[in-house]
């Protein structure tokens, strides 16, 4: 993110993303605000990318705006529940600054974590996706204190199903041999490669660390349907220089420019 401008008339931010190639409106306060962990999202996908994305989660559409400003050969589906967070994006995508990639992104107002039926009924229908990108909520409920706000608390926090309805559904849209991107908390990988277990294979995990000497806070996830290869642990990024608060070179081209982590499809 590089700026923002305030809408006091409705309590929501103007928000510029990839040096103002994005542009969004989030809400001020009361439900979750994006940032950092969706322009990695976005950025992990292959610069060869072609195809339908659906972004699970997508709140305010960040990562699949952020996704579609770079990857001209993909069109990209929003899905979320929150009416609220969902018709934002659907405003931001009359704005002319996000002219140039709006006319490839649809909306999709859908649970997500609901039964296979009622998932189907709404529109997200078996196969239908050639990749798919999701930022779960990070925390499970039964071991952190949610946020009072029950908005926030909703981005932030998983229901006693954990994971589990989040690899179901991302099983069931893309299509065999199509890929699944995660960001996710990197204490919570091995929840995450449970719920992966015999749905993707081919799966590399990528580190994020703040700084060069930090254990990592964030890993991204990259999954193929259906495949059979190993795991592998990748070299992973690292986001700001030595002990300060600057971002690294590759971290700027990523935040501001717009660039792709430079992973290649496996």
């Amino acid at each position: 993110m590089v700026g923002s401008k305030g809408d006091a008339s409705q309590d929501i931010t103007h928000d510029a993303f990839l040096g103002g190639q994005v542009y969004v409106y989030q809400p001020k306060r009361g439900r979750h605000r994006a940032g950092l962990d969706a322009v990695y999202l976005a950025a992990a996908l292959p610069d060869e990318t072609i195809g339908h994305v659906v972004d699970l989660g997508a709140g305010v559409g960040t990562a699949g705006f952020c996704a579609a400003a770079r990857l001209s050969a993909i069109q990209v589906t929003l899905v979320e529940i929150d009416a609220t967070v969902l018709s934002l994006a659907g405003r931001a995508l009359q704005d002319r600054e996000n002219a140039h990639f709006a006319g490839r992104v649809k909306l999709l107002e859908a649970d997500i974590t609901a039964k296979g039926s009622l998932r189907h009924a709404a529109g997200l229908t078996p196969s239908i996706a050639d990749h798919v990108i999701m930022n779960p909520p990070y925390y499970e409920v039964d071991r952190f204190r949610a946020s009072p706000n029950s908005a926030r608390a909703e981005a932030h926090m998983l229901d006693e199903r954990g994971l589990e309805p989040w690899a179901k559904t991302a099983t069931d849209i893309v299509k065999e041999g199509g890929s699944l991107t995660v960001i996710y908390r990197a204490d919570g990988l091995q929840d995450l490669l449970n719920v992966l277990r015999g749905r993707f294979g081919s799966i590399d995990v990528i580190p994020l660390r703040p700084r060069p000497d930090a254990p990592a806070t964030r890993v991204l996830i990259r999954a193929i349907r259906a495949s059979k290869a190993p795991l592998r642990l990748m070299p992973g990024f690292v986001l700001h220089e030595g002990d300060g608060s600057d971002f690294t070179s590759q971290s700027q081209g990523i935040m501001r420019d717009g660039m792709g982590l430079g992973l290649v499809p496996r």
